[in-house]
């Protein structure tokens, strides 16, 4: 997938708005990093060379700091503008997801509904890091490192040609790595869909597994499939992290070649301290971006994956082409001309001809694997025959839309689905805008005799199945339409609640033209005629027979509680986090030790650069500066490895940690057993498993070991530069060598009453400092007559 593919773009177009304002954000960043450079080298160089007291660089470092608040404060604006248009983009994509999802229909097998769940929850979720940060980074990355190399092209040519040469390999690495670990990824993805269908499973059989005691046999098959995750994962990273070691070194040995030019030519004379301070702080800005552009794809590589699984299913053909209108169902005969559907072993329906003229009953009986339920897909529109025709009238159904066609009849399936919610919220689940009359009339026409205000469960928990099938024929006559199918409309009732339903069946059918599919002799006696799949009999209907007797509804059952916002309110938030740390502490350790010295690395690598320029520009002997020139590019190489190191360790921490979290909640909700899990809803046991869990990655990768490194590194600078007993100690060392070093200078002035050269005693004066940056010499004599000399 490209980086900024308009095929992601076309079905997250929220996004498009805020890429115009990022590329205008990075414009206003590269002209802040500048005028940061610039007011950077004055106000050291002022300092430095020509001496100025604080009170006369106010202005500068004044100014220094507004730039400072202006990045900070572009950077808040780029990441808040960038949260707030991720958030709009993913929920676009969720709305794709869901919408490509019910434009392709129910009846397709090319992906199972725990793969389209996993896809619009964590899947979408995983492009927040594409929109909100690799896509910013983008574009700063498009504009900051041109604008800076002009500028250092303009002050120093040797540094641009170096800055010229190794920039381009930075997105050579990236697009060659990325190459590399595409398939990588795309088997990562793979490896979590097949985690989320195992998760569904579980969830939706929870209460199976409990009754035949495999609930806890499970534990093993999910530790083996989150560990296969582990591993993909882990093998997709080790590359990932490999291509950010590669830029990273690559980045940071580049700008110490260019400061170690920098410092030799500024020795040489050739630099004046001023322009070699802009080049050493430009250098990494040009860099910086390129670099964090590749870490960002790489952070983003599972999301991207998913993306393509997202565009790939929206843009799946559903032959749903028609556009024609659909003629009046109550003038107008349906018929089925020669339709053949076929199926994996054979045809389903082979031939198949019925005319149904309107205001008909019609029933389809026949024995299981006969094409009832095949026959009521095609008059939905959600199979297309392989020959033949479906036609209403003069109207071919292949010629109408099938949101078109859907607004023309009411379907009430074999198992009715109910949403959590009220009855009365499930019955106008076709009809939001009806009124409460409407809806009390549609319940009465269905005898249903459960009060409207009841609470529903998921899946309809709460109500018994001859409720759910009454919701569904309120829900059916509230639509008001002239077509409805019914399939098995008593299946699975018993004796009393099927005579109320048949009781109440003829008020629902009135006036419609009906297709009903059932193997009970009762409800095909209440239809016009009954067609025989498989004997292909078609048979006149029996007469009616009421049921004898009274009939006593069922009450409701009842309805559980609320379940609680937590599995387990009272133990503590970061328990079981820490216990699925526990074994893998020693790796933690080793992670947080890898990061502190990474992070120790890049200081001593910025102090021992800014060391080396600050004494290049006093002219020392080259041989002085070599240990510091050595130590630059072990500094870098140091910090990229371990950088390398820590992001395996604690990624492969968290990892494990994530295995061992998944299994414990899947033990806890066994030992809570399906009495307290059904009040909860399947996606959010699901989420708890999935996401919930995924979410403590981050605790650990971006919270735990950055903030102990952070803090190790902190208080270790604070013990180093702020003990006053080691300030006491250098002072008393210094003093120790300056007295030992008196004699040697007596002996080397020569006998007494020679004239000897007095030592500086507080370093270098302000002309040997502008002498040694080039910008004057010290030639006149000091008091004794005898020329001044560089200090030593």
């Amino acid at each position: 997938m490209r980086p900024l593919d308009p095929r992601l773009l076309r079905h997250a177009n929220a996004v498009r708005p805020f890429i115009v304002a990022c590329a205008g954000l990075g414009v206003l960043t590269a002209m802040l990093v500048l005028a940061q450079a610039e007011l950077l080298a004055k106000t050291i160089t002022w300092a430095f060379l020509d001496g100025l007291t604080l009170r006369a660089l106010l202005a500068p470092v004044g100014l220094l700091a507004l730039v400072v608040l202006a990045r900070s404060g572009l950077a808040w604006l780029s990441e808040t503008t960038a949260h707030r248009a991720a958030a709009r983009a993913l929920s676009q994509l969720r709305e794709t997801v869901i919408g490509a999802a019910l434009r392709i229909g129910p009846r397709r097998a090319d992906r199972s509904p725990a793969e389209v769940a996993s896809l619009a929850t964590h899947g979408v979720d995983r492009l927040e890091g594409y929109f909100a940060r690799y896509l910013p980074q983008l574009l700063i990355a498009a504009v900051v490192p041109l604008v800076v190399g002009v500028r250092i092209l303009a002050a120093d040519w040797v540094a641009a040609v170096i800055v010229g040469l190794t920039v381009p390999l930075i997105p050579i690495f990236m697009i060659l790595i990325g190459l590399y670990t595409q398939r990588d990824v795309q088997r990562q993805w793979k490896t979590l869909s097949v985690l989320g269908n195992h998760f569904l499973d579980l969830v939706a059989g929870l209460a199976e597994l409990t009754a035949f005691g495999r609930a806890r046999a499970q534990l093993r098959s999910l530790r083996e499939i989150t560990e296969k995750y582990r591993t993909h994962t882990m093998r997709t990273l080790r590359v990932a992290f490999l291509s950010a070691l590669a830029l990273e070194l690559l980045a940071t040995l580049s700008v110490a070649v260019v400061a170690v030019s920098i410092g030799l030519r500024l020795l040489a004379g050739e630099l004046d301290l001023q322009t070699a301070l802009v080049v050493l702080v430009l250098a990494p800005e040009v860099y910086l971006p390129l670099r964090a552009v590749g870490a960002r794809f790489h952070d983003s590589a599972e999301g991207l994956a998913a993306a393509e699984e997202i565009i790939a299913l929206a843009d799946t053909p559903t032959g749903d082409t028609g556009t024609r209108t659909v003629p009046d169902l109550g003038q107008v005969a349906l018929r089925c001309e020669d339709v053949t559907v076929e199926g994996r072993s054979g045809p389903i329906l082979d031939g198949f001809t019925l005319r149904i003229p309107a205001g008909e009953v019609v029933g389809i009986t026949g024995p299981s694997g006969a094409g009832k339920s095949t026959l009521l897909d095609v008059l939905l529109g959600w199979r297309r025959p392989g020959s033949g025709r479906v036609v209403l009238g003069d109207t071919d159904l292949a010629e109408i839309g099938r949101a078109t066609w859907h607004r023309h009849l009411a379907w009430v399936p074999q198992q009715p689905h109910l949403v959590a919610g009220t009855v009365a919220e499930n019955i106008r689940l076709g009809s939001p805008d009806a009124t409460d009359d409407a809806v009390l009339a549609a319940a009465d026409t269905a005898a249903l005799d459960v009060p409207l205000s009841t609470v529903v469960g998921e899946l309809g928990a709460g109500l018994s199945t001859g409720q759910r099938r009454r919701v569904a024929l309120a829900r059916a006559v509230l639509l008001d339409r002239p077509l409805i199918l019914l399939d098995e409309p008593t299946e699975g009732v018993d004796a009393e609640t099927e005579a109320v339903i048949l009781d109440r069946l003829p008020a629902v059918l009135a006036g419609r033209t009906a297709v009903i599919v059932s193997h009970h002799p009762a409800v095909l006696a209440r239809c016009d005629r009954v067609v025989q799949l498989g004997g292909a009999a078609v048979l006149p209907a029996a007469a009616p027979e009421r049921a004898a007797g009274s009939v006593t509804a069922r009450p409701p059952a009842a309805v559980p509680a609320p379940a609680p916002s937590t599995v387990d309110g009272s133990a503590s938030k970061w328990r079981p986090l820490l216990a699925a740390v526990r074994p893998h502490r020693w790796r933690l350790a080793l992670a947080c030790l890898a990061a502190t010295a990474a992070l120790g690395c890049g200081v001593a690598l910025t102090a021992t650069s800014s060391w080396l320029i600050a004494s290049a520009a006093l002219h020392p002997p080259v041989l002085s500066l070599m240990v510091a020139i050595v130590a630059v590019r072990t500094f870098g190489l140091a910090k990229g490895i371990l950088r390398y190191l820590e992001r395996l360790l604690s990624h492969d921490v968290a990892l494990r940690a994530l295995t061992e979290l998944r299994v414990r909640v899947w033990d806890r909700l066994v030992r809570l057993g399906p009495a307290r899990t059904a009040r909860l809803r399947r996606g959010d046991l699901l989420h708890r498993l999935v996401s919930d869990v995924d979410s403590q990655q981050d605790v650990l990768v971006r919270g735990l070991v950055p903030g102990i490194s952070t803090f190790a590194v902190l208080t270790g600078a604070a013990v180093t530069r702020g003990d006053p007993a080691r300030r006491r100690v250098r002072g008393r060392r210094r003093l120790v060598h300056r007295r030992s070093a008196r004699p040697a200078r007596r002996r080397a002035d020569g006998p007494a009453g020679t004239a000897r050269h007095r030592p500086a005693a507080h370093g270098p004066d302000r002309g040997h400092r502008r002498a040694a940056a080039g910008l004057g010499r010290p030639d006149r004599p000091r008091r004794g007559g005898a020329p001044a000399l560089p200090p030593a």
